[in-house]
Order: C-alpha cells, then structure tokens, then sequence
C-alpha cells in the first residue's frame, strides 16, 4: 500500500496524475490544468507513475487523469493496479475510441468520469475539479472517523454501553436498569463520556459516535 505524504487533507495542493503516451496531449492538457491553479504531474505509461507513487508516496488530496489505450499497461489495468496498492485517488479515463464497454468497465472499476478524445477543455477541468473535490471530502471523512475512533477508545467498557443507551434513546433511569445500576452512576458515566469525547452536547455525542461507528 502507498502510504499519504500527509494525513491533513489542506496540508499540501491538489495534484493531478496525468499518464498518456502522447506527448502533444500531455502537454496540452497540462498547461490547461495549469492555467487553473492545478499542480500537473506527466507521464508517458503507467509503469513510470507507479515508480514514482512507491518512491515517493501519494499527496493528499489529486486525482488520476489517465489514457485507456497504452503501451506496456492501459489505464484500465493501471486503474486497478492503483486499487489494489490502496491509492484512493479519483481516477479520470480519457480515450479517442469511445466504446460503450469500455464506458461500462472503467466504471464498475470505480471510475469518476469518462471522456473522450478530443477532450472538451470546460468538461474536462469540470471533472477534475470535481474529482478533486469528491477527493478531498473523502479525505475530511477519513480525518473526522479517524478522531472520532481516537476519543471513543477513552472510553471504559462501561461507558461504552451507557452510550450505546444513549444511542438508542433510553433515557438514564432506562440504562441504569438495563445494566442494573443506578441512575446517579449512570449520569456519572454520562458527564465522563461528554468530557472523554469532548462533546459540549447529546447532538455532538451523537455525530462523533456515528463517524467511528466502527469503534462503538
């Protein structure tokens, strides 16, 4: 798996991954990404692009903008090859010969967008500004679950099952007689685990709880 340069999802420029064999469009398209902002890594088949990501990791927030039909790997293989190495990086499929199964597969793969050759310049800075968006809130997500996951192992083994009372509305004369104790402990429980996860409210409880579900 290629590891994050970063963890913070605003830590460093969009990028985009841009891999075609043609050098005119690589430079084409990469001046246009340019002209909005966006950092434009090129390369001439999937082989190089994988050589870097290893070496030097992935940044944290881009997307893959990537030919279908090239030497030594096309960007459908390379698409999946990037998943399996855990590269999360929306993926963008560019190809001068549009054909319906292709369409088919590069999104069954997950693909963000299709396009086809000659690209239009609006619809394609849309999708990648789009990609790029969807990147970066996918990785807020990961950040949020990430936090939420951390408070909620403070938590003791009694604390997580008066929140899971709370969770499922009982009120504390309810919790205290599901686990058999009494109201006073468990409005006790309830004011550490309010501190422990540094929620100021039952709503605040409520979304953190939710975004690391998995710890609950």
């Amino acid at each position: 798996m290629i590891e994050p340069l970063t963890s913070d999802p605003s830590a460093l420029e969009p990028t985009v991954y841009l891999v075609d064999d043609d050098d005119a469009v690589r430079d084409a398209l990469g001046f246009l990404l340019g002209t909005v902002g966006l950092d434009v890594r090129s390369f001439a088949d999937g082989l190089a692009l994988e050589r870097v990501l290893e070496a030097e990791g992935l940044p944290s927030i881009g997307c893959l903008l990537l030919d279908i039909r090239m030497p030594h790997i096309s960007g459908l293989q390379l698409q999946l090859h990037l998943q399996e190495r855990g590269v999360d990086l929306p993926v963008i499929l560019l190809t001068g010969h549009a054909d319906v199964e292709l369409c088919r597969r590069a999104f069954r793969q997950g693909a963000a967008d299709f396009l086809s050759k000659p690209v239009d310049e609006a619809e394609l800075l849309e999708a990648v500004q789009r990609a790029v968006r969807q990147h970066l809130r996918s990785r807020e997500r990961q950040a949020a679950s990430g936090q939420a996951r951390e408070r909620l192992s403070r938590l003791t083994a009694r604390e997580h099952e008066v929140l899971r009372g709370m969770l499922n509305g009982q009120t504390s004369k309810q919790t205290a007689r599901a686990l058999e104790i009494s109201a006073r402990t468990v409005e006790t429980h309830r004011a550490s685990l309010f501190a422990k996860l540094e929620a100021k409210s039952l709503a605040g409880v409520i979304r953190l709880a939710l975004a690391g579900e998995e710890a609950v």
